[in-house]
Order: C-alpha cells, then structure tokens, then sequence
C-alpha cells in the first residue's frame, strides 16, 4: 500500500534531500511540498488524503509547531514527523504538545527515515536516539519554558562568524583558510567551535541555524 506523504519546509535544498531518501523505498510516494505552515494548510485543502507530514520547525509565515496544531485539529488522522536540525529542549517540547507523532533529525539516513515512517505510520513514536533522551530527562524534570531565559543565545566570536559566512558561500577549507590568512588547521579548529555552539552535526546544519539565528 503506497503512504502519501507531504513535506513541509522553506529550504528547497532540505526538501530535494528529503525527496532523495524517500526515493528508495517504492510504497513511500510525496504528493506535495509546502514552503511553510501556512503553505501547507492551503495545500491541504485539496490534498486531505495524506497520510503523514515530515514538518520542519523554524519556517516563515507559519513555523511547523504553530502549523502542528493547527493541522492535527482539522486533520487528526494525520501523522507528523518533526524532521528538523533542532534539538533543544524547547523545540522537543512544545513539539510534543503540539501533537507531532515522532521527532526526527534531518541527519537522519534513508533507512532510518523510512523506519520510523513505518514506525508512526503503525501507532509508534519515532524520535531520533538523542531526541528520546532528551524527551525522558524533560519528563523526569519538567522545565518551564515561558520563562525566556531558557530561550538559547548563541554567541559566535567575529572570526566564527567570518568562517561561517565563507563556508554558507560553498568554499573550502583550504580557500577560507587563504582568504582569512591563517592555515586550514586553524579554520577546522573554528569550525568545530560553530559546531559545538550551534549544537548541529554538520556544515548543511551550521549554516541553517545561523541563518534562521540572524547570525549571518
């Protein structure tokens, strides 16, 4: 039986990625993508027979939690995964009280994403291994988030931001490492430190959560 999956996100690139990995598996079929929330909802007007929604979180417009809500009260029947680079404690939460069926992140391999399709799709909760720890400990202890204090605040150094901004261009180690003047030991050095502050596994990710952070 063929699963009609939806995918919503405002980076093309993100959502041809996510085509990709869906692209192995013949009974996964993608009728539409949304470039945000509020995209999505219109979309669905005349796409109701979707069976579950790989939602990404900070979108324009409308960003995915808001659009959760907003799509399990007229569409319960509806599964979503929040498929996204954000891991932090307050995503996973109001996440989760939105309704979202499972917590990916966007790291996640073909097989693995196919998995936990099935997963939900069966009545499961699929979250990546580190989503589900983090999910347990806000369990055991409950943090309020209307606090804003808790919101992150992401401090790069100026030659963090340098790297950063040199790397969203598509150059190299080697090239940044010239233009800046310094050796490529030292550029990976930097970015392992964006790494670490950005809370993100890779380049793709890096740049994403900076952009959508204002950060370059």
């Amino acid at each position: 039986m063929e699963v009609k999956i939806a995918i919503a996100d405002d980076n093309s690139f993100l959502i041809n990625a996510v085509k990709e990995k869906l692209s192995f598996f013949d009974d996964l079929a993608v009728k539409f993508t949304a470039i945000n929330g509020l995209d999505l909802l219109d979309k669905l007007e005349d796409n109701r027979n979707i069976d579950l929604i790989l939602m990404d979180i900070e979108m324009p417009v409308l960003n995915g939690i808001e659009a959760t809500q907003k799509v399990k009260r007229k569409y319960p029947h509806i599964k979503i995964i929040m498929l996204t680079v954000f891991d932090n404690d307050e995503h996973i939460f109001n996440a989760i009280k939105a309704g979202a069926d499972g917590y990916l992140l966007k790291e996640t391999n073909a097989k693995d994403l196919y998995n936990g399709i099935s997963e939900t799709l069966n009545g499961g909760a699929a979250m990546t291994p580190s989503i589900a720890l983090k999910t347990l400990k806000l369990l055991r202890n409950p943090v309020d988030f209307s606090n804003n204090e808790n919101v992150e605040d992401i401090k790069l150094t100026d030659r963090e931001v340098q790297v950063l901004e040199q790397l969203s261009k598509g150059l190299n180690y080697n090239v940044i490492a010239e233009n800046l003047i310094v050796s490529s030991g030292t550029i990976r050095k930097h970015v392992e430190n964006i790494y670490r502050k950005l809370q993100v596994h890779n380049k793709l990710e890096a740049i994403e959560k900076a952009k959508k952070s204002n950060i370059i």
